[in-house]
This record gives structure tokens, sequence and C-alpha cells, in this order.
């Protein structure tokens, strides 16, 4: 499954508001928040991640996409 920032988005978003805290009205910022959040999340994971490889043709170290 490829990373996704929106779903982590909603993931963050969900988990805010199970633990209480208002996510919605005219002065939230959690959307802008998590959505900061989530984006950084993926592109750490997408630039430093590797995955070892150890057999067949295809051995090797690989990126995260």
């Amino acid at each position: 499954m490829a990373l996704s920032a929106s779903t982590l988005e909603g993931l963050i978003l969900q988990e805010l508001e199970a633990n209480g805290i208002v996510t919605t009205g005219q002065y939230a910022r959690t959307q802008e928040l998590a959505e900061a959040i989530a984006t950084a999340v993926v592109e750490h994971i997408q630039a430093a991640a590797e995955v070892p490889v150890t057999g067949g043709s295809s051995a090797g170290t690989y990126p995260v996409q």
C-alpha cells in the first residue's frame, strides 16, 4: 500500500476527535495542523526509509515510494 498524506491526515483528525479535541468551528485550525503533520511524516518516510531485499535477482536496498 502506498503512503498517503490525506489518509494519514484523516486518521490524525479521528484520533484528535476521539481524545476530545474540537476540530471544527470558526477558529479551529486542527485541519491545517493535521495536514501539515501528515505531509511531513509521509515526506520524511519516503525520503529516509529503505527496504532490504535479501534474495533473488532483485537483491539490494530500495527506497520507499
